[in-house]
């Protein structure tokens, strides 16, 4: 049934049932890499392959591609066996991460979200391809680490980041939650394949047109542009228990999707 976002299926909300909720790290809480900002990121990865004599594992697609991850990827799949390889690029990247972080500019409406659903007794996680340093480092800069029961990111085999589940399900068991207790918010299709895997609820998050629009493609049945709607339920639940409600400057979204 298509509905509009924001407003109620019969006495079904966004956040009906729910009493854990999965936050992907970049995009949804902050923008960690805007741009091409990620791109020297995945060169120094490169370089790092030159200077080891094993360039040659990248494909075409691989030699150019703009995501760090990717790369460490291509390495682990020809060079299993190099631990210690991995191990040193999983190490670069997630020093640059946590560079990243310290300037990383929130998220519109985030930090007002994460505080209502914590003052609502929601349990978060973060659950990130990132390093999981990264996103600590973030989430303390802002004074809201304590909000968050878990973060958990990238291991040491890249095989298991999204849209592999593992990171969904590490949290999940963290937070003592059933999958259908729980919904992840993401802004790719990787997130939304990961919490399908895991059987968890996803709403998408898109700040610009393309990336709602790849979500909708890839099935997502609720894609927000802000997190006005789901700042909107907090607040109608803060107000029936009496918790007090804060302003909120952003507007309602008004696209339309389906459930």
């Amino acid at each position: 049934m298509a509905v509009e976002v924001g407003t109620k299926s019969g006495d079904r909300t966004l956040l009906s049932g729910i009493r854990g909720v999965l936050f992907d790290f970049d995009g949804p809480v902050c923008r960690l890499f805007p741009g091409e900002s990620s791109r020297p990121v995945a060169d120094e990865l490169r370089e790092l392959l030159t200077q080891a004599g094993v360039s040659q594992v990248l494909t075409a697609r691989e030699e150019n591609h703009k995501d760090p991850h990717v790369v460490l990827q291509a390495v682990h799949r020809a060079s299993p066996w190099r631990e210690d390889l991995v191990g040193a690029m999983d190490e670069h990247v997630s020093s640059r991460e946590v560079a990243a972080a310290r300037k990383a500019e929130a998220t519109p409406g985030v930090v007002e979200l994460i505080r209502r659903l914590a003052k609502n007794g929601i349990r978060l996680a973060v659950v990130t391809n990132n390093s999981p340093r990264a996103a600590d480092r973030y989430l303390r800069d802002l004074g809201l680490r304590d909000h968050f029961g878990a973060i958990h990111g990238r291991v040491l085999d890249p095989d298991l980041m999204k849209p592999h589940p593992d990171v969904v399900l590490r949290a999940l068991s963290s937070l003592y939650l059933r999958p259908e207790e729980a919904l992840m918010i993401g802004d790719t299709p990787t997130d939304l394949e990961a919490a399908r895997q895991a059987g968890v609820r996803f709403i998408g998050y898109g700040r610009n047109e393309a990336k709602r629009k790849r979500l909708l493609d890839a099935g997502a049945e609720v894609v927000l542009g802000e997190y006005a709607p789901l700042l909107d339920e907090m607040g109608e639940r803060e107000a029936a228990h009496g918790l007090g409600v804060h302003a909120v400057a952003e507007p309602t979204a008004c696209r339309r999707t389906a459930w």
